[in-house]
């Protein structure tokens, strides 16, 4: 796993700084030494990869498939990857592997629609280093809800029962997301990203915090509209991501001693509190995100919403979830909807305790969420861009 260097001089990036050190100690060292670390192994890959061609991405498919043991005499850097992903750390659970993502499968689809929109993308884009990134990648508006549904489908082969077994969508989907972030952090270094303002584009420090969007950070925002898990349950969860974050490339610093929320607050408190304000970029991105999903959640062919009803309710949810300070800063206005929702909270709990306390249901609700995802996953049309660029004729 990388390892950090001594970084005296922390990315400019950082504000508040001196009181993060204050608070986190050496936790606040560590994480502006991470600034300036990305990914030694997925990197090498996409050297290699510039280096071989169409030959080093059927050689690399082929081991993300079917493993490193059905590549005779594979190109070093690729053959170092594979051996990384393939290594299973001894605090992964084959079991668990197996029955998917344990908590994420009892949310129903579109309140974990809008925990991802309004809680986890939103507070991604919060960050200027990301938004600025995303920006410079270029036809973010238009692309918008094609990345929408091309994360969706990511997140959902992640989460399915069986999707993280070695050569499974959910596997293979994830390891190319991290070679997709290997290449953009290529381009950008490549076109004079400033990594004494920045740091190394896509850091460890932007994956710890992506991380966090897709572990504590939609369930504290589904937790305002109801949907309150366990303690136990919560280590479930965290337990799945801990294998995502190691197959993302992420140190084990940052994940290790994560196991509920309450222990993954203080690391979400340290980045949020050295991470300046949204700019013109995040507020680009959160528009641009907002209007693809009002489309989508509007457009679902079971969804009662018309696209005024969607907008107000994603707003509403936004706003409850990140405070009016950050809905303010990013341009998100107030919203209609923000009365009816302690009622829809009411209903959202009342679901959650027939899970917890009527036999059967709990299973029933994960059989069917689960039968929604592999729908999902085939529903969408051509490649994602993390395939694409892992596809030989690209």
């Amino acid at each position: 796993m990388t390892t950090a260097q001594d970084c005296p001089q922390p990315p400019q990036r950082l504000v508040n700084f001196d009181a993060a050190r204050a608070k986190h100690g050496e936790k606040a060292d560590a994480m502006a030494r991470m600034l300036d670390v990305g990914d030694l192994l997925a990197d090498a890959v996409i050297t290699e990869l510039d280096a071989l061609g169409k030959d080093g991405r059927l050689i690399l498919n082929r081991g993300l498939t079917d493993g490193l043991d059905s590549l005779d005499n594979p190109p070093p850097a690729i053959a170092a990857l594979l051996r990384q992903l393939e290594t299973v750390p001894d605090w992964v659970s084959q079991e668990s592997l197996v029955a998917g993502d344990p908590v994420s499968l009892l949310v129903p689809p579109h309140w974990n629609l809008l925990a991802f929109i309004g809680g986890s993308l939103t507070h991604t884009y919060s960050s200027p280093s990301i938004a600025k990134l995303l920006v410079q990648t270029g036809q973010f508006d238009k692309m918008a809800p094609r990345r929408l549904s091309e994360t969706g489908v990511w997140r959902a082969n992640a989460i399915l029962p069986g999707g993280l077994l070695r050569g499974a969508p959910g596997y293979v989907q994830t390891a190319q997301v991290r070679l997709l972030h290997a290449r953009v952090r290529s381009t950008a270094l490549k076109h004079g990203w400033d990594t004494a303002q920045w740091g190394v584009p896509i850091n460890q420090v932007d994956t710890a915090r992506t991380w966090l969007a897709f572990t504590v950070v939609p369930f504290l925002f589904l937790e305002r509209v109801g949907f309150v898990f366990k303690e136990e349950e919560q280590q479930g969860l965290y337990q799945h991501w801990w294998y995502i974050a190691h197959l993302l490339g992420l140190d084990e610093s940052f994940f290790l001693d994560i196991k509920d929320h309450a222990t993954a607050s203080p690391l979400l408190d340290l980045l949020d509190s050295t991470v300046a304000p949204p700019d013109d970029n995040s507020r680009a991105l959160v528009l641009a995100l907002y209007t693809a999903a009002v489309h989508v959640l509007s457009g679902r062919p079971t969804s009662f919403l018309t696209e005024a009803g969607a907008q107000a309710i994603l707003y509403g949810v936004a706003r409850l979830y990140h405070g009016d300070a950050l809905a303010d800063a990013l341009a998100i206005p107030p919203s209609t909807a923000m009365p009816v929702l302690p009622i829809i909270a009411v209903g959202n709990a009342q679901l959650r305790r027939s899970q917890t306390t009527v036999p059967g249901v709990a299973a029933q609700e994960r059989e069917l969420i689960s039968q929604y995802y592999r729908g999902l996953v085939n529903n969408l049309p051509g490649h994602t861009a993390y395939q694409k660029h892992a596809q030989p004729d690209e």
